[in-house]
């Protein structure tokens, strides 16, 4: 049932979200990088605010670092071999940068061992000032279609109906998993490390592979990179406004590192590029494996 949320989740928003894009005549990849990539973010922003306020700051801390990481090498990895991306690199020079930035911007925050509320204040402004940037300037060429536009609000029904199947469909499959690891005698720690650290990625996952079957890459690709920009300012910024965040040394000294390097490489690969193909794809998933098992240790 959990696939099958996913699976139609997906395909509904997609759907939806380039409607609205053809309504609007907005680029796809601005959709993408907004409505898309902030709306699969949603199980992150609940699991982050409801371990803050639990008192184990680093679930919150993780399932941000641990999402990015993921989304890059993981998502990007398996839709890359699904179906190979291919965007316009001039489209995304601003919100790669962004992206890059954001997570550079954690850096002296980590290194201070905290994020209090008036940093997560910071952080939520430079959300919004993106936001209002991104509205300004949508970079990317507007779609072009010869079909009839569909009412708008049958378009906005599309992007909540695949949000709402989206995020129901990620619970239960999530559900499921841990109760069938607990089953086998699986550790917590185990579990929580995969299974409760994807769940929370795989709205993310299933928009990007309907996204990419659809030939929608620019809403594939935004999608990761929006959601990678609101994971840490939107969701680090309103966790530590709620409840400042304590870091732990490792996220300075290893997870943050990678999360800076996979972006990087993420940037060079569409700009350089101009895509990510299956060989590409391949390696980013081997590099997701290779950081699972340094992350044990």
């Amino acid at each position: 049932m959990g696939l099958l949320g996913l699976f139609l989740g997906g395909e509904a928003l997609v759907r939806g979200a380039v409607a609205v894009a053809h309504r609007f005549a907005m680029p796809p990849l601005l959709i993408g990088l907004t409505v898309v990539g902030f709306g699969t973010s949603t199980p992150e922003l609940l699991v982050s605010v409801q371990a803050a306020l639990g008192g184990v700051p680093d679930i919150a801390i993780g399932n941000v670092v641990g999402s990015n990481i993921g989304n890059i090498l993981l998502i990007v990895g398996v839709t890359a071999l699904i179906w190979p991306i291919t965007v316009a690199a001039r489209s995304l020079r601003r919100d790669l940068a962004v992206m890059i930035l954001a997570a550079f911007a954690l850096v002296p925050l980590f290194w201070l061992g905290q994020i209090g509320r008036f940093a997560g204040l910071a952080l939520v402004l430079g959300l919004l000032a993106y936001l209002v940037w991104s509205y300004l300037d949508p970079q990317g060429d507007a779609p072009e279609s010869d079909a009839p536009a569909q009412p708008l609000w049958q378009s906005i029904g599309w992007l909540l109906a695949g949000l709402a199947g989206l995020m129901l469909g990620a619970r239960l499959l999530v559900d499921g998993a841990v109760n069938i690891a607990q089953a086998l005698g699986l550790s917590e720690a185990f579990i929580g490390l995969t299974i409760v650290a994807i769940g929370t990625s795989l709205p993310e996952l299933a928009t990007s592979l309907m996204a990419a079957l659809r030939k929608q890459s620019a809403i594939a690709i935004g999608n990761i990179v929006g959601s990678n920009v609101f994971n840490v300012l939107g969701i680090l910024g309103a966790t530590a406004i709620i409840a400042p965040i304590p870091v732990a040394g490792r996220f300075l000294t290893f997870d943050l590192p990678v999360m800076i390097g996979v972006s990087a490489l993420l940037a060079v690969l569409l700009l350089a590029r101009s895509g990510v193909g299956r060989a590409g794809g391949a390696v980013l998933l081997l590099g997701y494996a290779a950081y699972v098992w340094a992350a044990q240790g």
